[in-house]
């Protein structure tokens, strides 16, 4: 079928295209006369900068083509039509095989173009809500069976229920988007290229719970989300979707950005509370909960960037669409970054139940450097180390917590067989030393001890050393575990205990040892 161009190229304004040179490209591409349009990274990260070539086909449907890493003595080739393409974006096998909910509409629009998101279904979800009772708002969260995905997993309906039925005289919702943990992506792309979706769903949360301020707590290494989310702010009040009355209803509702100091810690929600209070962000003993005494002493909706992004969704289509998708308790989609040592990395939404090796292998294509993968790491920094030959596990709650690990917020670390396990679960140990707010001491101490008691077992000078420091260090993970305040030290043992249960002899250890 032959096509015409449109005119129109599409370059991603998202900081991981223009980290490679996707500004300079939209430049050159401004200079030829064409109209230059910023769209979100579709995901597929070692393409970027994507550009993206609006044709039209002749029964009259337009199409993109997209030009992968593309550079500015390239733009000519492009416009011509004699660069390499990888044909019609849309149709590309690493877009097909997902199923985009969340994401639905990342790279698609220009991030803060308001006439396009509602073109494209948005505020479908807040249009809804406003014409339902608050406590069906709630019921419907909880029929679609969502659960936190900034790697707590509580079930959201459960906690906004709570806030809901709460009497106070104020009411706060509270996205935390300090997106700390490594190989993590997901709250920064979508924020950067579909905002709007983040500000409906924070709109029907406050509608559902009866908060009338809302407060993005956005991480400072973020200058790209930070600007795009605050000029959508400005955009949603220009038009009637935030601020008094919104759309005419009986909802007022204020949002604001808030950006942190760079700590890793107030990616807890109780130490993000702390900040936004103007404290250091230190972790709060529980109880009470957030949800009963939260910001500012009020009831408060504490959720992650995807958990709000994806209640618009839930709200349009019904709770129960939702829930049809996934397995178990798992229930819809969920968005993992691939990361590390990968052929492609980028962003893949998924129902809930496919494999690791699934993501690793047909989404990764195995490891950038060609040597064998030898483990990954999922949920961050505190997350389990899982070997190659547990790859067929699924990738659901339940499934992970019984194999010891955890989905946590779905960023995906791969590792070659160079990797040494010894000495990633040293950083484990490093890292919380450096990052634990201090407040307890099975954290603050614990972390240390435990780099401490791993040097010396990597270093022992027999085993009969290593048997009494494995002892030691058995002991000191129970402790962490058991007796931290939050999740900064009761999960810096998973890395650990997973590094030395399938690569002991990276530890030095033999089996006669272990024993």
């Amino acid at each position: 079928m032959e096509h015409s161009s449109t005119g129109t190229v599409w370059v991603p304004c998202d900081a991981a295209a223009v980290s490679v040179g996707a500004d300079d490209v939209a430049t050159a591409l401004a200079q030829t006369g064409v109209t230059v349009r910023r769209n979100g990274s579709r995901g597929m990260l070692w393409l970027e900068p994507l550009v993206e070539v609006e044709q039209v086909a002749q029964d009259g449907t337009t199409r993109r083509v997209g030009y992968p890493n593309v550079t500015r003595d390239q733009v000519h080739a492009i416009l011509d039509g004699s660069a390499e393409s990888i044909s019609v974006v849309d149709q590309h096998e690493w877009l097909t095989r997902q199923n985009r909910v969340t994401f639905a509409r990342v790279g698609i629009i220009e991030p803060t173009d308001i006439a396009a998101y509602e073109q494209q279904g948005g505020f479908a979800g807040l249009r809804r809500t406003l014409s339902l009772d608050p406590a069906a708002v709630v019921e419907e969260v909880t029929a679609s069976g969502l659960r936190g995905r900034g790697g707590a997993g509580f079930p959201t309906g459960v906690k906004w229920e709570t806030v809901r039925t709460a009497a106070a005289d104020l009411k706060f919702v509270c996205c935390n988007a300090d997106e700390g943990d490594s190989g993590t992506f997901a709250d920064r792309m979508l924020i950067e290229g579909d905002p709007f979706t983040l500000i409906e769903g924070m709109t029907i949360a406050a509608y559902a719970v009866g908060a009338s301020e809302g407060y993005v707590y956005l991480r400072s290494e973020y200058p790209h989300a930070i600007a795009t989310l605050r000029r959508a702010i400005d955009i949603a009040y220009a038009h009637g979707w935030l601020g008094e009355r919104i759309q005419g209803s009986d909802l007022s509702f204020d949002l604001h950005v808030r950006v942190g100091a760079g700590a890793y810690i107030c990616g807890e929600e109780t130490s993000m509370l702390e900040s936004l209070e103007g404290r250091r962000g230190e972790v709060r003993a529980k109880p009470p909960i957030p949800a009963l005494s939260g910001l500012f002493g009020r009831p408060t909706v504490v959720n992650n960037v995807i958990s709000l992004a994806t209640v618009p969704m839930i709200l349009a289509d019904g709770g129960e669409a939702y829930a049809s998708l996934g397995v178990g308790r798992s229930r819809g989609t969920s968005v993992f970054q691939l990361a590390g040592n990968v052929e492609r990395g980028g962003i893949v939404e998924l129902e809930f139940g496919g494999t690791i090796r699934e993501l690793v292998e047909d989404f990764g294509g195995g490891t950038l450097s060609g040597r064998p993968v030898k483990a990954v790491q999922i949920g961050g920094p505190l997350g389990a180390y899982i070997p190659a030959e547990q790859f067929d596990l699924a990738l659901d709650y339940e499934t992970l917590a019984a194999a010891d690990a955890m989905i946590g917020h779905g960023g995906v670390v791969v590792f070659d067989d160079t990797m040494d396990a010894a000495r990633m679960a040293r950083f484990a140990m490093e890292f919380c030393a450096k990052e634990s707010c201090g407040k307890c001491t099975p954290c603050r101490i614990g972390s240390t001890r435990g780099v401490e008691v791993i040097d010396r077992i990597t270093g022992a000078p027999d085993d009969g050393v290593r048997r009494t420091q494995l002892t030691l260090l058995e002991d000191l993970c129970t402790t962490m575990t058991k007796g931290s305040l939050c999740a900064m030290g009761g999960l810096t043992p998973m890395p650990v205990r997973s590094a030395l249960r399938h690569w002991p002899q990276d530890f030095g250890l033999t089996e006669e040892t272990i024993r």
